[in-house]
């Protein structure tokens, strides 16, 4: 496999890589970053091959919150442009929509916990998701949502939520969901999200989140998959 440069955007201190710097070791490719909460810096687009953008609390539209956001949004545009790898992740799905034109927005129900989505035909079928059935049970942290950039193909949905990922132009991969989670990323996103585990349809509680913890493997295994799959898309 080539030797890939990544790029990672992290928002919050408790959303990490997780499991995905593992690939990266594993693979032998190499990784630098943008931490928003510690600088704004961004990368020259020429120098990566690949952005990874992670979840965070904020929303896509906190932009006199956190105004780093307006130069995030137009940087994953340009390096969509530019033709490069894009995997976004929960709130990095979202800013990878917006950056396409889509609309993001709250969802009817906040999904935090284990529940399953499932794959659409095209998913079933395609490139990414083949041979890994019909549904799948993985982790959500989320209450916003969004619309399907256009061109962007469906790739599951959720009870509680119509679009959980999609793809686009075959190298921009979104996913509303965690497959990341260690368990110690697990126990941080609790720490630091304590306080949105509210009672509601697809919110799970604190001993309910910890207690499936059988699934990180199987959620790892499903990313290992799809990255390695997402480095042979041309």
């Amino acid at each position: 496999m080539k030797k890939i440069r990544i790029h990672y955007f992290q928002h919050v201190a408790h959303e990490g890589l997780g499991s995905i710097i593992e690939w990266i070791s594993f693979s032998g490719h190499s990784l630098t970053s943008t931490r928003f909460f510690e600088s704004t810096r961004l990368p020259e687009i020429s120098d990566i091959d690949w952005l990874i953008v992670m979840g965070g609390p904020m929303s896509v539209h906190d932009e006199e919150q956190f105004p780093w956001l307006v130069k995030e949004k137009e940087f994953i545009r340009q390096t969509v442009d530019a033709g490069k790898t894009v995997l976004g992740i929960c709130l990095g799905s979202q800013l990878v929509s917006v950056a396409l034109g889509a609309r993001v927005y709250k969802n009817k129900e906040r999904e935090i916990g284990w529940f399953d989505i499932e794959l659409t035909p095209f998913a079933q079928s395609g490139n990414l998701f083949f041979d890994m059935g019909k549904r799948l049970k993985v982790f959500h942290w989320h209450g916003d949502t969004f619309d399907l950039p256009e061109k962007a193909i469906h790739l599951a949905s959720s009870e509680g939520c119509k679009n959980q990922a999609y793809i686009y132009k075959d190298k921009v991969l979104a996913l509303q969901f965690h497959l990341e989670p260690t368990w110690e990323l697990l126990l941080e996103m609790i720490e630091g999200g304590r306080e949105e585990l509210l009672s509601g349809k697809y919110v799970q509680t604190e001993e309910e989140l910890l207690k499936n913890k059988q699934l990180i493997e199987s959620n790892r295994e499903v990313l290992f998959t799809l990255l390695n799959r997402l480095a042979e898309q041309k």
